[in-house]
């Protein structure tokens, strides 16, 4: 179809556009696109225990948070049940 011509230009641009790229953009690309504080530094990232005693602390804050968010829900529930018995005599006399 295209002949030699086709294989011609096909060639030029697998040659040309990469270097058209460099040339308009430059060769310091980290430099110029890059974001500063992209990346977390190392104190900002969770650390996963691997010793023994680390896990079992771990495991205890887990559970002691779960508990005192669950007792906060426990509480709210028990306040709203109150304010519905509450609202409801109010409503029903």
């Amino acid at each position: 179809m295209g002949g030699p011509n086709l294989e011609v230009f096909k060639f030029g641009m697998y040659i040309l556009f990469p270097i058209g790229i460099m040339y308009y953009f430059g060769t310091n690309l980290d430099q110029r696109f890059s974001v500063p504080d992209f990346w977390p530094n190392p104190n900002q990232v969770n650390k996963i225990p691997t010793e023994r005693e680390d896990i079992e602390a771990e495991l205890k804050r887990l559970k002691a948070r779960r508990l005192a968010l669950r007792d906060a829900r426990l509480r709210k529930e028990e306040e709203q049940r109150r304010q519905m018995e509450i609202t409801g005599r109010v409503d029903g006399e």
